[in-house]
Protein backbone atom coordinates (compact mmCIF):
# COMPACT_ATOMS: atom_id res chain seq x y z
CA UNK A 1 0.00 0.00 0.00
CA UNK A 2 1.84 2.89 -1.14
CA UNK A 3 0.84 5.67 0.57
CA UNK A 4 4.47 7.46 0.75
CA UNK A 5 6.64 9.12 -1.91
CA UNK A 6 9.69 7.86 -2.35
CA UNK A 7 12.90 9.32 -2.78
CA UNK A 8 14.65 8.88 -5.80
CA UNK A 9 17.55 6.47 -6.72
CA UNK A 10 20.48 6.57 -9.15
CA UNK A 11 18.13 5.11 -12.37
CA UNK A 12 20.92 4.85 -15.22
CA UNK A 13 21.41 1.30 -14.18
CA UNK A 14 17.84 0.26 -13.74
CA UNK A 15 16.50 2.33 -17.41
CA UNK A 16 19.62 0.50 -18.93
CA UNK A 17 18.39 -2.84 -18.10
CA UNK A 18 14.49 -2.01 -19.04
CA UNK A 19 15.76 -1.08 -22.68
CA UNK A 20 16.80 -4.90 -23.69
CA UNK A 21 14.04 -6.61 -21.70
CA UNK A 22 12.68 -9.71 -23.82
CA UNK A 23 8.77 -9.86 -24.11
CA UNK A 24 7.72 -12.32 -21.15
CA UNK A 25 4.63 -13.44 -23.83
CA UNK A 26 4.09 -16.04 -26.17
CA UNK A 27 1.76 -15.01 -28.04
CA UNK A 28 -0.84 -11.95 -29.04
CA UNK A 29 -4.48 -11.98 -29.19
CA UNK A 30 -5.86 -14.56 -31.26
CA UNK A 31 -8.23 -12.18 -32.41
CA UNK A 32 -5.90 -9.59 -33.91
CA UNK A 33 -4.33 -10.11 -37.12
CA UNK A 34 -0.40 -9.90 -37.47
CA UNK A 35 -1.12 -6.84 -40.47
CA UNK A 36 -3.66 -4.73 -38.14
CA UNK A 37 -1.21 -5.27 -35.11
CA UNK A 38 1.60 -4.04 -36.78
CA UNK A 39 -0.36 -1.11 -37.94
CA UNK A 40 -0.71 0.44 -34.36
CA UNK A 41 1.55 3.09 -33.66
CA UNK A 42 0.51 4.66 -30.51
CA UNK A 43 -1.10 3.10 -27.29
CA UNK A 44 -2.58 4.83 -24.36
CA UNK A 45 -1.22 4.41 -20.41
CA UNK A 46 -2.97 5.82 -17.17
CA UNK A 47 -1.77 4.88 -14.04
CA UNK A 48 -1.38 7.23 -10.30
CA UNK A 49 3.01 6.93 -10.64
CA UNK A 50 1.96 11.12 -10.26
CA UNK A 51 5.13 12.00 -7.62
CA UNK A 52 8.60 11.16 -7.62
CA UNK A 53 10.50 8.78 -8.18
CA UNK A 54 7.88 6.69 -9.50
CA UNK A 55 6.46 8.99 -12.11
CA UNK A 56 9.98 9.24 -14.36
CA UNK A 57 11.64 5.65 -13.28
CA UNK A 58 8.06 4.03 -14.09
CA UNK A 59 7.82 6.32 -17.32
CA UNK A 60 11.17 5.35 -18.50
CA UNK A 61 10.16 1.40 -18.40
CA UNK A 62 6.91 2.23 -20.22
CA UNK A 63 8.92 3.88 -22.35
CA UNK A 64 11.43 0.80 -22.96
CA UNK A 65 8.54 -1.51 -23.32
CA UNK A 66 6.49 0.75 -25.41
CA UNK A 67 9.85 0.03 -27.72
CA UNK A 68 10.35 -3.63 -27.45
CA UNK A 69 6.25 -3.87 -29.01
CA UNK A 70 6.45 -1.01 -31.35
CA UNK A 71 5.03 1.71 -30.35
CA UNK A 72 4.98 4.82 -28.98
CA UNK A 73 3.37 5.42 -25.43
CA UNK A 74 0.85 7.74 -24.40
CA UNK A 75 0.89 7.90 -21.21
CA UNK A 76 -1.35 10.03 -18.28
CA UNK A 77 -1.17 9.94 -14.55
CA UNK A 78 -3.81 10.83 -12.12
CA UNK A 79 -4.15 11.68 -8.45
CA UNK A 80 -4.49 7.98 -6.30
CA UNK A 81 -7.30 9.05 -5.11
CA UNK A 82 -9.55 9.99 -8.48
CA UNK A 83 -8.46 7.18 -10.51
CA UNK A 84 -11.40 4.75 -9.64
CA UNK A 85 -14.09 7.65 -10.31
CA UNK A 86 -12.39 8.45 -13.59
CA UNK A 87 -11.60 5.01 -14.41
CA UNK A 88 -15.95 4.00 -14.35
CA UNK A 89 -16.11 7.25 -16.06
CA UNK A 90 -14.32 5.85 -18.84
CA UNK A 91 -16.19 2.68 -18.78
CA UNK A 92 -19.40 4.13 -19.29
CA UNK A 93 -17.55 6.00 -22.16
CA UNK A 94 -15.80 3.75 -23.46
CA UNK A 95 -13.07 5.97 -23.89
CA UNK A 96 -10.92 3.55 -21.85
CA UNK A 97 -6.75 3.08 -22.20
CA UNK A 98 -5.18 0.59 -23.71
CA UNK A 99 -3.06 -0.10 -19.97
CA UNK A 100 -4.68 0.58 -17.04
CA UNK A 101 -2.86 0.37 -13.69
CA UNK A 102 -5.22 -0.13 -10.64
CA UNK A 103 -4.34 -0.53 -6.52
CA UNK A 104 -4.57 -3.87 -6.47
CA UNK A 105 -7.76 -4.10 -4.39
CA UNK A 106 -9.73 -1.88 -6.93
CA UNK A 107 -9.01 -4.70 -9.52
CA UNK A 108 -12.16 -6.64 -8.52
CA UNK A 109 -14.63 -3.93 -8.94
CA UNK A 110 -13.45 -2.93 -12.30
CA UNK A 111 -13.15 -6.23 -13.57
CA UNK A 112 -16.65 -7.11 -12.39
CA UNK A 113 -18.04 -4.07 -14.99
CA UNK A 114 -16.27 -6.20 -17.58
CA UNK A 115 -13.81 -3.13 -18.24
CA UNK A 116 -11.07 -5.79 -18.10
CA UNK A 117 -9.90 -8.34 -20.29
CA UNK A 118 -8.58 -11.53 -19.26
CA UNK A 119 -4.88 -11.77 -19.52
CA UNK A 120 -5.32 -15.56 -20.61
CA UNK A 121 -6.79 -13.80 -23.72
CA UNK A 122 -3.36 -12.91 -24.67
CA UNK A 123 -1.13 -16.22 -23.74
CA UNK A 124 0.48 -13.85 -20.96
CA UNK A 125 2.26 -16.46 -18.84
CA UNK A 126 1.05 -16.20 -15.38
CA UNK A 127 3.53 -19.08 -13.98
CA UNK A 128 5.74 -18.55 -11.03
CA UNK A 129 3.84 -15.56 -9.55
CA UNK A 130 3.59 -16.05 -5.75
CA UNK A 131 0.13 -17.42 -4.74
CA UNK A 132 -1.09 -13.78 -3.00
CA UNK A 133 -0.20 -11.32 -6.21
CA UNK A 134 -2.36 -14.17 -8.33
CA UNK A 135 -4.68 -13.66 -6.09
CA UNK A 136 -4.92 -9.91 -6.13
CA UNK A 137 -5.05 -9.81 -10.11
CA UNK A 138 -7.86 -12.83 -10.23
CA UNK A 139 -11.48 -12.10 -10.57
CA UNK A 140 -13.85 -15.12 -10.48
CA UNK A 141 -11.18 -17.76 -11.47
CA UNK A 142 -9.79 -15.66 -14.13
CA UNK A 143 -6.30 -13.57 -13.82
CA UNK A 144 -6.84 -9.58 -14.98
CA UNK A 145 -3.37 -8.16 -13.48
CA UNK A 146 -0.17 -8.92 -12.45
CA UNK A 147 2.16 -6.74 -10.40
CA UNK A 148 6.15 -6.72 -11.58
CA UNK A 149 6.55 -6.07 -7.75
CA UNK A 150 4.50 -5.97 -4.24
CA UNK A 151 4.93 -4.54 -0.85
CA UNK A 152 3.86 -5.38 2.93
CA UNK A 153 4.21 -3.95 6.10
CA UNK A 154 6.54 -5.02 9.29
CA UNK A 155 7.73 -3.82 12.11
CA UNK A 156 11.03 -1.24 12.44
CA UNK A 157 13.02 -0.93 15.22
CA UNK A 158 15.60 1.46 16.45
CA UNK A 159 18.96 -0.26 16.63
CA UNK A 160 20.58 2.01 19.49
CA UNK A 161 17.19 2.85 21.65
CA UNK A 162 16.45 -0.93 22.29
CA UNK A 163 20.07 -1.70 22.78
CA UNK A 164 20.32 0.91 25.24
CA UNK A 165 17.34 -0.69 27.23
CA UNK A 166 17.93 -4.04 26.83
CA UNK A 167 15.42 -5.08 24.86
CA UNK A 168 15.64 -7.33 21.90
CA UNK A 169 13.19 -7.04 18.68
CA UNK A 170 9.88 -8.93 19.83
CA UNK A 171 8.33 -11.86 18.17
CA UNK A 172 4.79 -12.63 20.67
CA UNK A 173 2.44 -10.13 21.55
CA UNK A 174 3.57 -10.42 25.16
CA UNK A 175 7.06 -10.02 24.49
CA UNK A 176 5.63 -6.72 21.98
CA UNK A 177 4.22 -5.60 25.19
CA UNK A 178 6.36 -5.48 27.51
CA UNK A 179 9.08 -4.22 25.05
CA UNK A 180 6.64 -1.32 24.15
CA UNK A 181 6.15 -0.66 28.02
CA UNK A 182 10.10 -0.36 28.43
CA UNK A 183 10.82 1.40 25.73
CA UNK A 184 7.85 4.17 26.65
CA UNK A 185 9.81 7.48 28.39
CA UNK A 186 8.67 11.24 28.33
CA UNK A 187 7.63 12.09 24.74
CA UNK A 188 9.29 8.41 23.39
CA UNK A 189 6.70 6.37 22.78
CA UNK A 190 7.84 2.40 22.44
CA UNK A 191 5.51 1.85 18.88
CA UNK A 192 3.82 3.79 16.80
CA UNK A 193 1.23 2.70 14.32
CA UNK A 194 -1.53 3.91 11.96
CA UNK A 195 -5.30 3.35 13.53
CA UNK A 196 -7.30 6.55 11.49
CA UNK A 197 -10.27 5.77 10.06
CA UNK A 198 -9.15 4.93 6.41
CA UNK A 199 -8.48 1.78 4.57
CA UNK A 200 -4.68 2.83 5.59
CA UNK A 201 -6.09 1.88 9.34
CA UNK A 202 -6.97 -1.65 8.14
CA UNK A 203 -4.19 -2.37 6.69
CA UNK A 204 -1.93 -1.82 9.44
CA UNK A 205 -4.32 -4.02 11.79
CA UNK A 206 -4.64 -6.95 9.12
CA UNK A 207 -1.44 -8.53 10.38
CA UNK A 208 -2.17 -8.83 13.37
CA UNK A 209 -5.78 -10.26 12.98
CA UNK A 210 -5.01 -12.90 10.48
CA UNK A 211 -2.58 -14.38 12.12
CA UNK A 212 -4.13 -14.49 15.08
CA UNK A 213 -6.97 -16.22 12.79
CA UNK A 214 -9.25 -13.64 12.46
CA UNK A 215 -10.56 -13.69 9.04
CA UNK A 216 -12.89 -10.66 6.99
CA UNK A 217 -16.05 -12.59 6.33
CA UNK A 218 -17.10 -12.03 9.56
CA UNK A 219 -15.06 -9.78 12.38
CA UNK A 220 -17.28 -10.70 15.29
CA UNK A 221 -14.64 -13.09 16.43
CA UNK A 222 -12.85 -14.38 19.32
CA UNK A 223 -9.93 -14.29 17.33
CA UNK A 224 -10.11 -10.77 15.75
CA UNK A 225 -11.01 -9.53 19.52
CA UNK A 226 -7.93 -10.72 20.77
CA UNK A 227 -6.19 -8.73 18.17
CA UNK A 228 -7.91 -5.54 18.77
CA UNK A 229 -7.64 -5.56 22.53
CA UNK A 230 -3.69 -6.03 21.95
CA UNK A 231 -4.02 -3.00 20.29
CA UNK A 232 -6.55 -1.20 22.62
CA UNK A 233 -3.87 -2.52 25.46
CA UNK A 234 -1.58 -0.69 23.79
CA UNK A 235 -3.00 2.52 23.15
CA UNK A 236 -4.39 2.56 26.28
CA UNK A 237 -1.42 1.70 28.65
CA UNK A 238 0.13 5.14 27.05
CA UNK A 239 3.16 2.72 25.04
CA UNK A 240 1.51 4.67 21.98
CA UNK A 241 0.15 7.49 20.90
CA UNK A 242 -2.88 8.03 21.20
CA UNK A 243 -2.57 10.41 17.83
CA UNK A 244 -2.34 7.40 16.34
CA UNK A 245 -6.06 7.54 15.65
CA UNK A 246 -5.12 10.23 12.95
CA UNK A 247 -1.64 9.41 12.41
CA UNK A 248 -1.10 8.39 8.35
CA UNK A 249 1.73 5.85 7.55
CA UNK A 250 3.98 9.17 6.97
CA UNK A 251 3.72 10.30 10.01
CA UNK A 252 4.55 7.56 11.63
CA UNK A 253 7.94 7.32 9.85
CA UNK A 254 8.05 10.64 10.95
CA UNK A 255 7.55 9.84 14.59
CA UNK A 256 10.21 6.83 14.09
CA UNK A 257 12.26 9.14 12.48
CA UNK A 258 12.73 11.73 15.11
CA UNK A 259 13.34 9.55 18.12
CA UNK A 260 9.83 9.48 19.60
CA UNK A 261 8.62 6.28 18.81
CA UNK A 262 11.56 3.39 19.75
CA UNK A 263 9.38 0.66 17.05
CA UNK A 264 6.93 1.46 14.47
CA UNK A 265 4.96 -0.59 11.83
CA UNK A 266 5.63 0.10 8.20
CA UNK A 267 6.62 -1.09 4.90
CA UNK A 268 9.70 -0.62 2.95
CA UNK A 269 8.75 2.51 0.99
CA UNK A 270 10.00 4.05 3.94
CA UNK A 271 13.42 2.96 3.41
CA UNK A 272 14.55 5.51 1.13
CA UNK A 273 13.72 8.61 4.10
CA UNK A 274 14.94 6.31 6.85
CA UNK A 275 18.58 6.37 4.94
CA UNK A 276 18.66 9.68 4.92
CA UNK A 277 19.39 10.01 8.25
CA UNK A 278 22.68 8.74 8.37
CA UNK A 279 22.41 8.27 12.07
CA UNK A 280 19.25 6.19 12.44
CA UNK A 281 20.43 2.73 12.98
CA UNK A 282 17.51 0.62 12.56
CA UNK A 283 16.16 -3.22 12.22
CA UNK A 284 12.96 -4.86 10.54
CA UNK A 285 11.74 -8.08 11.41
CA UNK A 286 8.12 -9.40 11.28
CA UNK A 287 4.88 -7.85 13.06
CA UNK A 288 4.72 -10.87 15.97
CA UNK A 289 1.83 -13.29 16.53
CA UNK A 290 -0.05 -14.29 19.66
CA UNK A 291 2.12 -17.22 20.13
CA UNK A 292 5.52 -18.14 18.89
CA UNK A 293 3.47 -21.54 16.94
CA UNK A 294 1.65 -19.07 14.53
CA UNK A 295 2.76 -17.77 11.21
CA UNK A 296 2.85 -14.16 11.08
CA UNK A 297 0.62 -13.43 7.73
CA UNK A 298 0.42 -9.68 6.60
CA UNK A 299 -1.44 -7.79 3.40
CA UNK A 300 -0.03 -7.88 0.16
CA UNK A 301 0.27 -3.96 -1.32
CA UNK A 302 1.25 -3.15 -5.15
CA UNK A 303 0.03 -2.03 -8.50
CA UNK A 304 -1.17 -4.79 -10.97
CA UNK A 305 -0.84 -4.08 -14.60
CA UNK A 306 -4.13 -4.94 -17.29
CA UNK A 307 -5.50 -4.75 -20.75
CA UNK A 308 -8.95 -2.99 -20.82
CA UNK A 309 -11.65 -3.69 -22.84
CA UNK A 310 -11.57 -1.08 -26.03
CA UNK A 311 -12.93 -2.78 -28.74
CA UNK A 312 -10.06 -2.58 -30.42
CA UNK A 313 -8.41 -6.23 -30.90
CA UNK A 314 -4.88 -4.74 -32.04
CA UNK A 315 -4.67 -2.24 -29.41
CA UNK A 316 -5.34 -4.57 -27.09
CA UNK A 317 -2.77 -7.27 -28.27
CA UNK A 318 -0.01 -4.55 -28.47
CA UNK A 319 -1.20 -3.10 -24.89
CA UNK A 320 -0.69 -6.88 -23.96
CA UNK A 321 2.92 -6.95 -24.87
CA UNK A 322 3.40 -3.78 -23.00
CA UNK A 323 1.98 -5.29 -19.91
CA UNK A 324 4.49 -9.08 -19.88
CA UNK A 325 7.03 -6.77 -20.53
CA UNK A 326 6.54 -4.70 -17.45
CA UNK A 327 6.25 -8.13 -15.74
CA UNK A 328 9.49 -10.05 -17.52
CA UNK A 329 12.12 -10.73 -14.51
CA UNK A 330 14.41 -7.97 -15.85
CA UNK A 331 12.08 -5.58 -15.15
CA UNK A 332 10.88 -6.96 -11.70
CA UNK A 333 14.67 -6.85 -10.57
CA UNK A 334 15.07 -3.39 -11.96
CA UNK A 335 11.87 -1.94 -10.56
CA UNK A 336 12.24 -3.72 -7.20
CA UNK A 337 15.74 -2.15 -6.41
CA UNK A 338 14.86 1.11 -7.40
CA UNK A 339 11.61 1.34 -5.79
CA UNK A 340 12.12 -0.49 -2.54
CA UNK A 341 9.28 -3.01 -3.13
CA UNK A 342 9.45 -7.46 -4.18
CA UNK A 343 9.91 -9.38 -6.85
CA UNK A 344 6.38 -10.55 -7.66
CA UNK A 345 8.33 -14.34 -9.44
CA UNK A 346 8.87 -16.71 -6.38
CA UNK A 347 12.12 -17.51 -8.65
CA UNK A 348 13.50 -14.36 -8.14
CA UNK A 349 12.56 -13.16 -4.38
CA UNK A 350 15.43 -15.36 -2.86
CA UNK A 351 18.67 -13.79 -4.78
CA UNK A 352 17.13 -10.13 -4.73
CA UNK A 353 16.75 -10.74 -1.06
CA UNK A 354 20.00 -11.70 -0.18
CA UNK A 355 21.20 -8.71 -2.59
CA UNK A 356 19.08 -6.44 -0.60
CA UNK A 357 18.87 -7.16 3.15
CA UNK A 358 16.53 -4.68 4.30
CA UNK A 359 14.33 -6.31 2.28
CA UNK A 360 15.07 -9.68 3.12
CA UNK A 361 12.19 -9.81 5.92
CA UNK A 362 9.75 -7.96 3.47
CA UNK A 363 10.68 -10.45 0.85
CA UNK A 364 10.24 -13.46 3.46
CA UNK A 365 6.45 -12.03 4.37
CA UNK A 366 5.62 -12.17 0.40
CA UNK A 367 5.26 -15.87 0.26
CA UNK A 368 2.80 -15.95 2.90
CA UNK A 369 1.16 -12.49 1.95
CA UNK A 370 -2.74 -12.12 1.40
CA UNK A 371 -4.52 -10.20 -0.77
CA UNK A 372 -7.21 -8.39 0.85
CA UNK A 373 -9.75 -9.25 -1.88
CA UNK A 374 -8.90 -12.68 -1.57
CA UNK A 375 -12.06 -13.66 0.77
CA UNK A 376 -14.47 -11.00 -0.44
CA UNK A 377 -13.77 -9.57 -4.11
CA UNK A 378 -15.30 -6.64 -4.43
CA UNK A 379 -17.03 -6.70 -1.48
CA UNK A 380 -13.96 -5.90 0.43
CA UNK A 381 -14.49 -1.88 0.98
CA UNK A 382 -17.60 -2.39 2.25
CA UNK A 383 -15.98 -4.92 5.49
CA UNK A 384 -12.64 -2.79 5.27
CA UNK A 385 -14.67 0.08 6.87
CA UNK A 386 -16.47 -1.80 9.16
CA UNK A 387 -12.36 -3.18 10.39
CA UNK A 388 -11.78 1.03 10.86
CA UNK A 389 -14.76 1.68 12.36
CA UNK A 390 -14.59 -1.07 14.55
CA UNK A 391 -10.99 0.17 15.35
CA UNK A 392 -11.98 3.57 16.15
CA UNK A 393 -14.65 2.97 18.29
CA UNK A 394 -12.39 0.54 20.46
CA UNK A 395 -9.52 2.65 20.33
CA UNK A 396 -11.38 5.44 21.75
CA UNK A 397 -13.39 3.77 24.64
CA UNK A 398 -16.58 3.78 23.19
CA UNK A 399 -16.94 0.23 23.73
CA UNK A 400 -14.50 -2.95 24.25
CA UNK A 401 -12.68 -4.46 21.32
CA UNK A 402 -15.37 -7.40 21.17
CA UNK A 403 -18.33 -5.37 21.24
CA UNK A 404 -17.04 -3.01 19.10
CA UNK A 405 -16.40 -5.69 16.45
CA UNK A 406 -20.05 -6.82 16.64
CA UNK A 407 -21.31 -3.77 16.41
CA UNK A 408 -19.62 -2.84 12.91
CA UNK A 409 -20.37 -6.62 11.61
CA UNK A 410 -24.06 -5.61 11.94
CA UNK A 411 -23.55 -2.62 10.37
Amino acid sequence: MKSAIRTRRPLALAVAALVGLPLAISGCGTTASASSTDAVKEISVMDYYNNEPDKSFIGDALTACGTKAGVTIKRETVPGKSLISKVLQQSSSKTLPDVLMLDNPDLQQIAATGALAPLSDFNINTADFAPGVLSAGTYKDKVYGLAPTVNTIALFYNKDILAKAGVTPPTTWDELKAAATKLTSGEQYGLAFNANPTYEGTWQFLPVMWSNGGDEKNIDTPETAQALQLWTDLVKDGSVSSSALNWTQADVKDQFMAGKAAMMVNGPWQIPALDKKTTLQYGVVKIPVRDASQTAVAPLGGEVWTVPQTGNKAHQAKAAEVVACMNSDENQLAMAKVRNTIPSKSSLAAKFATDNPKLATFTDLIKTARARTGELGEGWPAQATKIYTAIQTALTGKASPADALKQAQGQ
